[in-house]
């Protein structure tokens, strides 16, 4: 097939013109649906100040559904590269207590969190990750009530993906910028259907095919999953009894259904923090507080990860596992059929909000309450306890490759396939 012929910056213009309409419903959409804001609630929107435009679009959104107020966090790839060439360390060790005092309100008053990602990929390229892990570490354990919040049920968050022009670029590098942009616009909609009349429809169909799985696996009940495929994965990962595959909506503590991913294609569970062994190899690269991870790998024993290797950014792994005395140990996995439109897009997105969804994957650091019958009414000891892990990171990595096969194996050594050849074993 030739490559299409490249459009003009007029071309461009009248193209996202013809999107406007698109764009609105998904502001719309994560909204009322990802973000579930009720009338009298406060929303916070966290944006790149690239996407101002959008934000505005969100901000409009909310006050139309009743939003007692706004308060937008913005973010820049640029300052944020500054700060980390000029700054020493021991300033990123501790979150400024204005910001803790900021994310902890706001979480206690029961506001809602909308995470607009849009980053460059190669942001902090060169830049010592040991400055981004700490900043990443100190606000994950000082701002706690906001970080509870979000764990633990009590507050409504969501991430929704927005395009800036270097992670258009990076994801369309023989493109111009303004039609690397448009380009990204028309994949992102179309992963988060939303390019459609109804897209708060076509949300609840997508929920809705999540409960036949979940269904699968919560009555499987296995002990324990086996990965194998052809890139060297070779992986045993021990469930919680308790355990419960979750995926799709999520639910508060109140009641509320809300989306914390737009887009989710995953059924996720939390293991046992104590149980895996032997090697995973990733299928896709992962990009972390902008740097790139490629071809890397990880082997376990008993529960933790002994080494490991990369052939770009394994010091970005060092200083993920060096987080804290959890951080080598798994919190989450997930499994994620390739024939999802992420997957189907043949699109590498470098950001982990979309690359997670096209494959499965599993997660270091912690876990989640909800996964554990009757998590949300125990605190992280006795989630540690009933072995599911706690940490001050979470950081996913995808192993999904197309020839993943997973075996499930139940408590009395019966074994039946879930995955072949990369996809559920009962699609057709």
């Amino acid at each position: 097939m030739e490559d299409p012929i490249p459009m003009t910056d007029e071309e461009c213009d009248r193209a996202m013109a013809a999107l406007s309409r698109q764009i609105d419903g998904y502001a719309n959409l994560i909204v009322r649906v990802g973000a579930a804001v009720k009338p009298g609630q406060e929303l916070v929107v966290q944006a790149p100040v690239e996407r101002a435009d959008f934000a505005r679009r969100v901000v409009r959104a909310a006050y139309a559904v009743g939003a007692a107020h706004v308060t937008m966090i913005w973010a820049d790839d640029e300052i944020a590269r500054m700060d980390y060439e000029n700054v020493d360390l021991s300033w990123f060790e501790k979150t400024p207590s204005w910001k803790v005092e900021q994310l902890n309100s706001l979480a206690e008053a029961g506001a809602s969190f909308l995470f607009l990602e849009g980053t460059d990929p190669n942001a902090l390229r060169g830049i010592d990750p040991a400055k981004p892990a700490a900043a990443r570490r100190a606000r994950n354990t000082e701002c706690k009530s906001f970080r509870d919040g979000m764990d633990f049920g009590r507050n409504v968050w969501c991430i929704a993906g927005v395009p800036v022009k270097a992670w258009a670029r990076q994801v369309f590098p023989d493109l111009s910028p303004r039609e690397a942009v448009y380009r990204l616009w028309v994949a992102i909609l179309a992963v988060a259907r939303a390019d459609g009349d109804d897209p708060q429809g076509a949300w609840e169909t997508h929920n809705a095919a999540f409960e036949k799985n979940k269904r699968l696996l919560n009555e499987a009940k296995y002990d324990h999953l086996h990965y194998r495929s052809s890139n060297g994965t070779d992986f045993t990962i021990g469930l919680n009894p308790r355990g419960i595959w979750e995926g799709g909506a999520g639910r508060t503590v109140d009641g509320t259904v809300y989306f914390p991913n737009m887009p989710t294609e995953e059924v996720f569970t939390s293991p046992d923090r104590l149980r895996a062994d032997g090697i995973v190899h990733s299928a896709l690269p992962l990009v972390h507080s902008g740097q790139v991870v490629r071809d890397f790998w990880f082997r376990f024993e008993g529960g933790r990860v002994v080494d490991f290797g990369a052939a770009e950014g394994r010091e970005v792994l060092e200083h993920i596992l060096a987080t804290d005395e959890n951080a080598c140990r798994l919190g989450e996995c997930a499994l994620i059929s390739k024939n999802t439109p992420i997957r189907q897009s043949g699109l590498l997105f470098y950001d982990t909000l979309y690359d997670e969804n096209a494959s499965c994957h599993l997660a270091l650091g912690t876990g989640f309450p909800d996964c554990l019958e009757g998590g949300y009414d125990l605190d992280k000891d006795q989630l540690m306890a009933a072995g599911v892990n706690q940490s001050a990171t979470h950081v996913d990595f995808m192993i999904g490759a197309d020839d993943l096969d997973i075996t499930g194996i139940r408590p009395d050594g019966t074994e039946e396939q879930v995955f072949v050849g990369g996809q559920w074993f009962w699609e057709d």
